[in-house]
């Protein structure tokens, strides 16, 4: 149990074992954050993984018998925030879910139960005594039954799956942790989970500009609580919605024979000779997740793969048609590699980046079998597109 203001206490779940999020790598775990509101109508916002219930629900006796719970609020039906309503409901069976619209049809869905919910739309408030409570529908952040809550009594907002991070942590604020680990963490959420749904994230910011926020506690993660760190996570969201990157380039590759890594490396010189930002990932050394997280900041990706069997290596296979979902935009990119006998691989290899998102900066640059000497001093003029598109 944790007091995060006065009669609002954390009584989430820390996973500390969890390794992988449906594709997304967490190595250091994620937390299933559940917030408990004391007030004359006693309020629980979100729920954790059925496997964390018992402890939620132990956190939730230390604070208050789980009968007196009126309210509880499901912001998303996904069920690593809905998976122990059931549980809780067993204490408290009186109590009415609140959820949006979409929201009450998912959870019937999942639970197959008929539940006594109350649907709340866009501006509609819920009185609990001393606090009125108000909801923001945020369709498709990330989901279609997506909703925040907001406490104007504390000037906190209840959001979501937006500003969370995948961390197993002890403590519950960012500023404890250390900031700029958090905005990392953050950001890998963001490019792995929130990406796809730039312009919905843009009404949802729009539409919370307008409240008071001196804390924003999501459902996975730190909380965000100082001036600075609001701030600044809001400018990044704006940043990310926008689909804005920064002139740096990554590198984003697989090999068989080092073939395409001699190539990978020499494009790498010759971008560090030239001042600019690089960052070069092996596909079988570096998890696709947080290749995904460079993506989101670098303007321009330099994809490079060998020819197996007429296709592109399964890893890049695999990395393409992870964007593909994302939906990445503004973002140019190259493609390289090698191959033995036949090129045509790399005409689907170039059409995946493209349903990616990606620009392509025109034709790849391929070697057969093994670069030489004068093909990889030709990888230069692909470096001096990216200097023309800088400016």
């Amino acid at each position: 149990m944790h007091q995060i203001v006065k009669d609002i206490h954390w009584t989430g779940y820390i996973d500390w074992d969890l390794r992988n999020f449906h594709g997304y790598e967490t190595p250091v775990g994620s937390t299933y954050n559940a917030y408990l509101i004391l007030d004359e109508a006693p309020v629980l916002i979100d729920t954790v993984k059925h496997y964390g219930a018992e402890e939620m629900i132990d956190r939730i006796k230390e604070v208050i018998d789980p009968a007196k719970i009126k309210y509880i609020i499901s912001n998303h039906t996904e069920m690593d925030h809905s998976g122990s309503i059931d549980a809780i409901l067993k204490y408290c069976p009186n109590a009415e879910v609140v959820c949006s619209p979409k929201g009450a049809q998912e959870l019937k869905r999942h639970f197959k139960k008929d539940w006594k919910f109350k649907i709340v739309n866009t501006g509609d408030e819920l009185n609990i005594g001393k606090r009125t409570l108000s909801f923001l529908l945020t369709p498709m952040v990330h989901w279609p039954d997506s909703m925040v809550t907001y406490s104007a009594h504390d000037k906190i907002l209840f959001s979501n799956d937006a500003f969370g991070q995948h961390r197993a942590s002890d403590e519950r604020y960012a500023d404890e942790v250390g900031s700029d680990i958090v905005f990392e963490d953050a950001a890998k959420y963001y490019a792995n989970i929130v990406m796809p749904y730039g312009n919905q994230v843009l009404k949802a910011l729009e539409a919370a500009s307008k409240l008071a926020i001196e804390m924003i506690c999501p459902s996975h993660g730190l909380i965000w609580r100082t001036k600075e760190d609001l701030l600044e996570i809001l400018s990044l969201y704006h940043k990310w919605a926008n689909y804005e990157s920064e002139n740096k380039c990554l590198i984003a590759y697989d090999t068989m024979w080092n073939s395409t890594r001699q190539m990978a490396t020499k494009f790498k010189h010759l971008i560090d000779a030239q001042g600019l930002p690089v960052k070069m990932v092996g596909l079988q050394e570096v998890h696709i997740s947080n290749i995904v997280t460079d993506i989101l900041t670098s303007k321009f990706v330099l994809f490079g793969t060998p020819i197996l069997n007429n296709r592109m290596l399964p890893t890049m296979a695999a990395l393409l048609m992870y964007l593909k979902g994302l939906k990445t935009r503004n973002h140019y990119a190259t493609t390289f590699g090698s191959y033995g006998w036949s090129k045509i691989g790399f005409k689907e290899f170039e059409q995946s980046i493209a349903d990616a998102g990606f620009e392509l900066m025109g034709e790849g640059r391929y070697s057969q079998f093994v670069p030489d000497d004068s093909e990889l001093e030709n990888l230069k003029s692909v470096v001096d597109k990216i200097k023309e598109k800088i400016g």
